[in-house]
């Protein structure tokens, strides 16, 4: 059948998120300096994965804005000690002795300092508005648009953004692991399937021999064949080892090689392959499916977990989501570009930030050298800690960055219909593949086949943190009392 063809409409960018984030790093000083700490800063928690986002690109640009800020505030230190603090006294002093030369000096100093300052504020807001809409609207890659910031520090968020292990907050045990896939959407261990019994040979004839099979054989299947099954094209596909945050030190020096640095983001793969076939103590591998929307606006993701124990085989399953960012990081579409509007916004924005600004300047820097050292003066003590004590320290990350940006509230219909549509069809994915994997091991699938008229009656509602407390008979789905499939 011949392709139709039509106009091609206006697309989503596939990093639509990652520019927004590095716009927002420069129009939201807090946010910025969250980056900052978080990616850059040297610690010993693991940095939880961050789906979908060009983490190297946003440490760079966070880095940019930080820098921008601190050399504001430098600048307008001085400004103060000399400007305000200098001139203010000398004019009153020269008002109370009659001095009219003093004053008015005093008086020039203090105009002149002011339109020095709101000279300084409105280049800043100017410079971090310019790398705002350069980022969301140029041509570039973001990462490409900010300096570099080292080479070590890259290459380690490079390895995090394909890690296949993650340390998990001791804490996290008691809701869920999987930290930084945002909000569970349900929990559930699929119905037994019977792998023992062989297949009739079409041939006639009696029985097939089973041909042998582990749990990384289907694992590998279903994460090989997936994509296509499913028909989500860009879906990820990965086995990663998930480890309780404390027992980070059992797995070894492949994951943890000094115990005063923090993980590691890759581990062989055999390490990963061994939590398949054999849980150990507080670590199991997952295949971890995840599949972006529309820009990476939402974030659908689906935890695996074979469970092969002769005679029968159980798929322990967990689904999660994260939706769009929250509202904070649109502002850079309300800027106005350029011309009139552009002038007067600046103007009008720095007119009136100048004062706090300027006045505020020493006291802003004291706090940041103050909250500097303290975070570096609890990381030593840490140490010490561990070095001397031989403490059993929790390395593991509690969430991540791109889902603590996120809000439900900025879910919309066409974003959350298209969730659910990808989770049934990797829920039917992986039932697919597994009947495949079955077939081509020579195993009778009429065990299967019963067990998945039961699975098929599991359906996901993408609203938000959905409990495992709400979820009823047949994967129905309680809130406030009422049932809904």
């Amino acid at each position: 059948m011949a392709a139709r063809r039509l106009p091609v409409l206006a697309q989503y960018r596939d990093d639509a998120v990652t520019r927004l984030l590095c716009a927002g790093a420069h129009l939201d000083e807090g946010f910025a300096r969250e980056v900052d700490v978080e990616l850059t800063e040297d610690r010993l928690r693991a940095t939880g994965p961050s789906l979908g986002i060009d983490l190297v690109a946003l440490a760079r640009h966070a880095r940019a804005s930080v820098r921008r800020i601190d050399r504001r505030d430098r600048r307008l230190a001085r400004l103060c000690a000399v400007g305000v603090w200098a001139a203010v006294p000398a004019g009153f002093y020269g008002l109370v002795t009659d001095l009219g030369a003093l004053a008015l000096a005093g008086a020039a100093a203090l105009v002149l300092t002011y339109a020095t300052a709101w000279a300084l504020v409105r280049g800043a807001e100017n410079e971090a508005r310019t790398a705002a809409l350069g980022v969301e609207h140029g041509a570039g890659r973001p990462g490409d648009l900010a300096p570099a910031i080292g080479a070590e520090m890259e290459a380690r968020l490079l390895e995090q953004e394909r890690a296949n292990v993650v340390p998990y907050a001791a804490g996290a045990e008691r809701t869920t692991p999987f930290v930084g896939s945002g909000s569970k959407i349900k929990e559930m261990v699929w119905q037994p399937i019977d792998v023992s019994r062989p297949a009739d040979d079409p041939a006639g004839g009696g029985k097939l021999a089973v041909k042998p099979f582990d749990a990384v054989d289907l694992h590998g299947f279903v994460a090989r064949e997936m994509e296509h099954i499913a028909g989500l094209k860009g879906l990820r596909a990965r086995n990663r080892l998930y480890v309780k945050g404390d027992h980070v030190s059992y797995v070894g020096p492949d994951l943890l090689p000094d115990r005063l640095r923090r993980p590691r983001a890759q581990i062989p793969k055999q390490l990963v392959q061994a939590g398949v076939v054999q849980p150990g103590a507080g670590m199991r591998t997952y295949l971890s499916l995840e599949r972006t929307g529309e820009g990476g606006r939402v974030i659908v993701s689906m935890h695996l977990r074979a469970r092969l124990q002769h005679p029968s085989l159980t798929w322990e399953v967990a689904a999660y989501g994260i939706p769009p960012l929250q509202a904070r990081f649109y502002r850079v579409h309300q800027l106005p570009l350029d011309g009139w509007e552009r002038w007067w916004d600046l103007f009008r924005v720095a007119t009136a930030a100048t004062a706090s600004a300027l006045l505020g300047a020493p006291g802003r820097l004291v706090r940041r050298a103050s909250a500097r050292g303290e975070r570096a003066r609890a990381l030593d003590r840490t140490r010490r800690e561990i070095g001397r004590r031989h403490l059993r320290f929790d390395y593991g990350a509690v969430d991540s960055l791109r889902e603590r940006v996120a809000d439900w509230k900025q879910l919309g219909f066409s974003e959350r219909t298209d969730s659910q549509d990808f989770l049934q069809r990797l829920q039917q994915g992986v039932l697919i593949a597994t009947e495949r994997f079955l077939k081509d091991h020579d195993v009778d699938t009429s065990s299967y086949d019963q067990a998945q008229q039961v699975i098929n009656t599991h359906t996901y509602t993408f609203q938000g943190d959905v409990h495992s407390s709400n979820i009823g008979a047949h994967g129905t789905v309680n809130h406030a009392g009422q049932s809904q499939t």
